[in-house]
């Protein structure tokens, strides 16, 4: 019986092996990608130097979102993206008026686009937690929304912004970040944008604190470990529809020998950075309270986390200056004018794990819709 030839064969099945990954890697481009819309507003991710290549400074906001999105082809690889330019300017000059087109175009965006994975914003960093947490609470929408930034303008020595935007796209695109809330993508760490803060303007000078990093982006795409708990997306209530304009909220810093705000136009309310009150502050923030501002105390770092033990309770007309006050008041306070209640005083509205810059943000959300105390509370408890 003549010997059989198995070459043929094993040629074959060789050239089916080689052809067989490509095969696989064909199917795969040939699969629908997630659409993602990235929305651009300027900031240090679109920065230019007049020297490129150096350390020298930049202008922000000086390329396009199209342009920054170019500079990274291999976005192409886990979605399809869109661009829209919302504004191109460094984040200082990001206002509160913005935050609200900001959001009412994403929201308006995800409700009516069901083919949009989620959305991605570019922004300066140094406002980056502000809009970011704005965000947070406003998207009334369980898709992902990315903000995202750079600490290197894009023309710099090793810019992080394009892998940055590269983390940010894979994050919008997943199936799993579905109902985490607006998140911040900066060095491939995923950070609940309650919690994002910026603490040095250098790579990776974002931080999360104790609570808020939820994952991160890896060489397989997003991952997931945590996730946030207080009132976001679909459960949030602030409805921006007819909101063109946020309430003034004031933020100031109490200090050893300070004597408070002295605002001749009265803000709607005020948020003070304090671990306690002077007596001259504590009258000041009395006469604003009586005149109808709502006055939030909160602990500088943001890591106050014990929840009011107390129901809050609208100022009261001061007591005359007689055997009325009490002994220790009159100790502590000898000068305090006449005008103003017993001190020390503290302001009514607890707050729980809030920088004073985030918890100005909710309460200029809470006075869109009440000016009462408990109510005021009750929102500040829940998100």
């Amino acid at each position: 019986m003549p010997p059989v030839n198995h070459m043929p064969r094993v040629l074959a099945l060789g050239l089916l092996l080689i052809a067989l990954p490509g095969a696989i890697a064909a199917q795969r481009d040939a699969a629908p990608r997630p659409k993602v819309l990235i929305i651009g507003t300027g900031g240090t991710i679109s920065g230019v130097q007049d020297a490129p290549g150096t350390l020298g400074g930049y202008r922000a906001g000086a390329l396009t979102t199209e342009q920054i999105v170019a500079s990274v082809p291999s976005l192409v690889n886990f979605a399809q993206i869109e661009t829209e330019q919302f504004s191109n300017v460094a984040s200082t000059m990001i206002t509160p008026d913005q935050w609200v087109a900001l959001a009412r175009r994403i929201d308006g965006v995800l409700r009516n686009r069901r083919d949009l994975a989620g959305v991605v914003v570019t922004h300066g960093t140094d406002r980056l937690e502000e809009t970011a947490f704005f965000l947070y609470l406003t998207i009334r929408s369980e898709k992902p929304v990315v903000v995202v930034g750079a600490q290197r303008p894009a023309t710099g020595i090793s810019p992080d912004g394009p892998i940055n935007l590269l983390s940010a796209v894979r994050t919008a695109a997943a199936p799993q970040s579905l109902g985490k809330g607006v998140l911040v993508v900066m060095d491939d760490r995923i950070i609940s944008a309650r919690e994002a803060r910026k603490l040095y303007p250098r790579a990776g000078g974002f931080s999360s604190g104790e609570m808020g990093m939820l994952g991160v982006v890896s060489g397989g795409g997003p991952e997931y470990f945590f996730a946030p708990t207080r009132r976001r997306g679909s459960a949030s209530e602030f409805d921006l529809d007819g909101v063109t304009s946020l309430p003034t909220v004031e933020l100031t810093f109490a200090y050893p020998g300070g004597t408070g705000p002295r605002a001749e136009h009265k803000p709607a309310g005020i948020v003070v950075s304090a671990t306690g009150l002077t007596c001259t502050e504590s009258g000041a923030f009395q006469v604003l309270a009586r005149a109808g501002t709502i006055v939030v105390q909160v602990f500088p770092s943001g890591e106050h986390v014990e929840s009011s033990d107390r129901e809050p309770e609208p100022v009261r007309p001061p007591p005359p200056r007689n055997d009325s006050t009490p002994n220790f008041a009159r100790r502590m306070c000898p000068g305090l004018d006449s005008a103003f209640a017993v001190a020390p005083w503290v302001p009514n509205i607890g707050v729980q794990h809030l920088t004073p810059a985030k918890a100005r943000i909710l309460l200029m959300l809470a006075l869109t819709r009440t000016r009462e105390l408990r109510e005021i509370q009750r929102i500040f408890d829940s998100y």
